[in-house]
């Protein structure tokens, strides 16, 4: 999503009411800094989403502070004309405050020795201990200067309480304008996946339908992957979380791709599963439509007041009484979902929530319970199925065989949207685009 000052203010004013409904304070917000990849190169710059969320600033280093009566401090890099050559231009501390609202802003170089006076005697300070010991260092040197001048009158935060129990909570709910943001991740991520399945041919390697997936995620102006692209070929298909690789696509094997484009700094999270050849065998068509059953089960359970334990119950219904169908497990469903052996054969979550980052933030428990889905909220819902190749009790033409299939749900006040159903999963619909 591009910056926009009034949708950003907004969120900052909303921060600002929360934090002085839980007594005051002030947010400490830090940026992402570059991290060297290797020699004097870096990775990819991808902005802290938490601060992105509350700036929409997309610059490395530095952080922000929110205070319960609106104001609004940015540390930022300064303007440098030489570094701008190598590096791009720079909002520098004017731009901070002219074109992204900040009542205040200096240099990050300064954020030592001016963050124990922005907290002097602040009821509390907003932060989240234990996620970048940098950060954490700062903090505690902050607290003890200030501890250090009580005589003074100066006093540290008697509180330090984590900024996810706010931002965490907002992000969960997405905004309209989040929602058509994720929508059009989910439009550059289906054209990724329609690729992968033309693509996805014998003979051809992991990294190249990589390749197509992560050319069609630009080419639709996308920030590229939201996550590490995932090409499984074969029984690469059971290892979750996979990463595309130098593997040779062959006859007769499954492609599983769990790819989603990033769009403004939101993800969609979708997997696919296709035949290589273009026409699943009579065992693997039968194992697909197992799983897609579950999958269509938990996607008509999911709407306001039902819980992802819930969902991931009915899809866990559906998968064990698969597996027995298929010869994997013996008995009643009933009986293997009691002693969990089922888990052999499924043995992750079914849901997980969706938006800035590919996990993304939010309770899943409140009080204790399962947290009821309420409108607004993103999630996946993405049941599986793996047959390790070397499981010499499953079936000869199930070892090897790893199945999932994942869509990206947003609730709303009837039931849900899929925002990814225009991605083909019925087995006719996968075959008729692996046609070639």
């Amino acid at each position: 999503m591009t910056f926009d000052p009034q949708i950003h203010a907004r969120r900052r004013q909303e921060i600002a009411a929360r934090m002085k409904r839980e007594g005051g304070g002030v947010m400490l917000l830090p940026a992402a800094d570059e991290k060297t990849r290797n020699s004097d190169s870096e990775y990819v710059f991808r902005q802290d989403s938490d601060f992105a969320y509350a700036t929409g600033f997309d610059e490395p280093t530095g952080c922000g502070l929110l205070f319960d009566d609106g104001r609004y401090v940015l540390f930022v890099r300064p303007k440098d004309p030489q570094r701008e050559i190598w590096t791009g231009l720079r909002a520098g501390v004017e731009g901070a405050v002219q074109a992204f609202g900040a009542t205040e802003a200096y240099p990050a170089s300064e954020v030592d020795s001016r963050l124990p006076g922005f907290i002097d005697r602040a009821p509390t300070l907003w932060f989240r201990l234990g996620r970048d010991r940098a950060w954490d260092s700062r903090v505690v040197q902050a607290l003890c200067d200030l501890r250090a001048r009580g005589r003074t009158g100066s006093a540290a935060p008697a509180r330090i309480v984590d900024s996810g129990v706010i931002l965490h909570e907002m992000r969960l709910f997405k905004s309209p304008e989040e929602i058509e943001v994720l929508k059009k991740a989910a439009e550059i991520t289906a054209e990724a996946h329609l690729a992968a399945m033309r693509d996805g041919q014998a003979g051809r390697r992991e990294h190249q339908v990589q390749a197509e997936i992560e050319y069609a995620f630009r080419r639709r102006g996308g920030n590229g992957p939201g996550y590490g692209t995932i090409v499984a070929a074969g029984a690469n298909g059971t290892i979750l979380h996979y990463r595309a690789g130098d593997v040779e696509l062959r006859e007769g094997e499954l492609c599983l791709v769990d790819a989603g484009g990033e769009y403004g700094w939101y993800t969609a999270d979708v997997t696919r599963t296709f035949p290589v050849s273009g026409t699943f065998t009579a065992p693997q068509r039968e194992a697909y439509e197992i799983v897609l059953d579950a999958q269509l089960k938990g996607i008509a359970a999911t709407k306001p007041g039902v819980t992802l334990d819930a969902v991931h119950d009915v899809v866990v219904k559906r998968l064990t009484e698969g597996m027995i169908a298929l010869g994997l497990l013996q008995g009643s469903a009933d009986e293997r979902i009691a002693d969990q052996s089922f888990r052999k054969y499924y043995m992750h979550r079914t849901s997980h929530w969706l938006g800035m980052d590919v996990h993304d933030v939010g309770s899943y428990f409140v009080d204790g319970k399962a947290r009821p889905l309420e409108p607004g909220m993103v999630l996946t819902v993405e049941p599986g199925l793996y047959v390790a190749a070397n499981d010499l009790g499953a079936p000869d033409a199930l070892r090897g065989v790893g199945i999932r299939i994942e869509d990206n749900l947003l609730v709303t006040v009837d039931g849900h949207e899929n925002l990814t159903a225009s991605i083909p999963k019925s087995p006719d619909e996968v075959e008729a685009c692996c046609a070639r």
